[in-house]
């Protein structure tokens, strides 16, 4: 960040009606705030083993299921502490012996580092791509393959498909879809778990996982964690299994941020699904990467169009524009969060484009980008 801050106005014609443009936590929709406020003492403030909370997971479990178009088999499993506490979960509890781990932005690396250092399993094998680009799963003697949807990190979208001559029961895919889910499109044949955390395309806040498991999943969930390998409670995903069949989760959540996925899931099925929701987000990242691709001083960081993501735009700008200044005037003038991923480390503006944001407040965004090159 610059020491000085320009003093450059954008004027209120350019504005978004909403300058949150975070890679998360991400904009919360004010109808889903008001929603939560609407059910007054009824909701906060009371267990989450209660009929009125569960029926709200279950909402959550359901919607889910509908926006994914998830097999009737599948499962939907809760619990507390995010996709960083997952990542310890899954190397617990559900790799047998070793895994493979694609690695191409900070947390894709960071679950490897997870199994890496896990004295139960052996050492994993990791595929490694530059930032920028994505590698490829490819068939291994390995039970386990992780795969990211989407760096968030980067900007890096790569689809998710299971590795040339694997099943589910030679080889389970799990995949990080924490910036992912609700956003990009998936086909639950191509995978066996599918997790994320709500903060980003979910509209919602953090502290909680969500996992969408295939039947293989749970019951390679459910023989581990009956073995006699020691697993932590807190990171039994056979207990988190029991209470989300239960519509709860193990310990207490943060109930708020429970009733704010809902109300997302439900906007975006109620629109259309991952149609609609996808769609938005395709729609925002055209005009942004459209922009960028014609601009003079800025250019998409991910050169491949077909490896661009369609829910974090990474825009680099050349030499002659400071983009932690862009992002400087922006944040004065009320439109935030658009700095570049700080380990990155280069002269780039981070743009989420979740299914939340208004395609129309993208195209505010840029004309607002655009405004303070031309003042600077």
């Amino acid at each position: 960040m610059t020491d000085t801050i320009p003093q450059i106005k954008i004027p209120a014609d350019l504005l978004p009606t909403d300058g949150r443009f975070g890679s998360g936590p991400s904009l919360v929709r004010p109808e889903a705030l008001q929603a939560l406020a609407d059910t007054g003492a009824s909701f906060l403030g009371t267990s989450h083993r209660r009929p009125n909370v569960k029926e709200v997971v279950a909402r959550l479990q359901n919607g889910l299921r509908s926006l994914f178009n998830l097999p009737d088999d599948w499962e939907v499993v809760l619990g507390n502490g995010g996709s960083t506490l997952l990542w310890d979960a899954l190397t617990f509890c559900t790799i047998d012996n070793r895994s493979q781990h694609l690695v191409f932005g900070e947390f894709s690396s960071k679950f490897a580092i997870a199994a890496a250092a896990a004295p139960h399993v052996g050492e994993p094998e990791l595929i490694n791509a530059d930032v920028g680009s994505h590698p490829t799963a490819t068939a291994s003697d390995v039970d386990f393959y992780a795969v990211t949807h989407n760096e968030t990190s980067t900007g890096v979208m790569m689809p998710i498909t299971r590795p040339e001559g694997t099943s589910a029961e030679s080889g389970l895919v799990a995949v990080d879809a924490t910036s992912a889910a609700g956003g990009l499109r998936w086909d639950p044949a191509e995978a066996d778990i599918y997790y994320f955390a709500p903060q980003k395309a979910l509209g919602s806040d953090g502290g909680l996982y969500i996992a969408a498991c295939s039947p293989a999943a749970a019951a390679r969930i459910e023989r581990i964690t009956a073995s006699d390998r020691w697993i932590p409670a807190g990171l039994d995903l056979g207990i988190a299994l029991k209470n989300s069949r239960q519509n709860q989760t193990y310990n207490t959540p943060a109930l708020a941020t429970i009733f704010l996925a809902v109300h997302q899931v439900e906007w975006m099925n109620e629109n259309g699904g991952i149609d609609f929701a996808a769609g938005r987000s395709e729609q925002s990242a055209a005009t942004v990467y459209g922009w960028a691709d014609a601009h003079e001083v800025a250019t998409p960081f991910v050169s491949e169009e077909s490896k661009r993501s369609t829910v974090v735009a990474t825009i680099d700008f050349d030499d002659s524009v400071n983009a932690d200044t862009i992002a400087a005037v922006l944040r004065a003038n009320g439109v935030i969060d658009t700095e570049s991923y700080r380990k990155l480390g280069r002269n780039q503006l981070r743009i989420a484009m979740f299914p939340a944001i208004e395609p129309s407040n993208i195209t505010a965004l840029t004309s607002c980008i655009d405004h303070v090159i031309e003042a600077l």
